[in-house]
């Protein structure tokens, strides 16, 4: 199995991300035209990371993200569930002792209720095969109080931008993938996930549905990818049950 599908079974998305971790981060910035790194800060510091924090990072991948965040002094769990990203960051990260990596499945977190005071995940919710129950999770595992932040590409507001950008998806991409990455057919699935996501007004209907207060949404590079915000009230009811998808 080279790739996923739109199905995303989670077992070939793990699969999927196994085959490409070694070159992953070096494809997404391949990929992106350099602008990785610059969504990689605007999350970094939508979740303003403190010392002393407990900071759960979903679909962490080989733990760039984490580590970044525990640069303030705050200790986070890097969690993904592909078990070759998560050893290639155990590799990368060992001296770090600020961050922590666990295999882990968003949609049934190994964690206890009310455990972290941030919940954080890049690019990783439209990979997952139930993402509001993913979402649910998240809450659950949110410290009354605490906030969730979710950078994820998104559909530009502008009808010309958002032309070029699926231009830019349906043909473009595929070519460079073939020089940057070492299974260039897993990456037909990254721009079909892309166009298959909903839209930020959604999205955030989706956080407010699993219990989230103050959700808001910033579009990053004209809209490409969106920065969410939410926070769990600081006496938070029980997370509504979920729809199926």
């Amino acid at each position: 199995m080279n790739r996923a599908d739109l199905s995303k079974q989670p077992e070939q998305v793990a699969a999927m991300f196994d085959q490409v971790s070694t070159h992953y981060d070096r494809t997404n910035a391949v990929l992106s035209v350099g602008n990785a790194a610059l969504w990689r800060l605007a999350a970094t510091r939508a979740v303003n990371p403190q010392a002393g924090e407990r900071i759960l990072d979903i679909a962490a991948g080989t733990g760039t993200s984490s580590v970044a965040l525990t640069h303030s002094g705050a200790h986070v769990v890097a969690a993904d569930f592909s078990a070759g990203m998560i050893q290639v960051g155990r590799e990368r990260h060992a001296g770090n002792p600020l961050v922590e990596f666990v295999q882990a499945d968003a949609t049934a977190l190994p964690f206890a209720d009310d455990e972290f005071d941030v919940v954080t995940i890049s690019f990783g919710l439209r990979n997952v095969v139930e993402p509001r129950k993913a979402l649910a999770e998240f809450f659950r595992v949110t410290k009354p109080g605490g906030r969730v932040v979710i950078c994820e590409f998104s559909t530009p507001p502008n009808p010309v931008v958002r032309t070029g950008y699926f231009a830019y998806l349906n043909h473009v991409m595929p070519r460079v993938v073939k020089l940057a990455s070492s299974n260039a057919e897993a990456y037909d699935y990254l721009g079909e996930s892309i166009a298959a996501w909903p839209t930020q007004p959604v999205l955030s209907g989706w956080l407010r549905e699993a219990g989230y207060e103050s959700v808001a949404y910033r579009n990053l590079t004209l809209g490409i990818v969106a920065l969410h915000r939410g926070i769990k009230a600081a006496s938070a009811p029980a997370a509504a049950a979920v729809p199926a998808d």
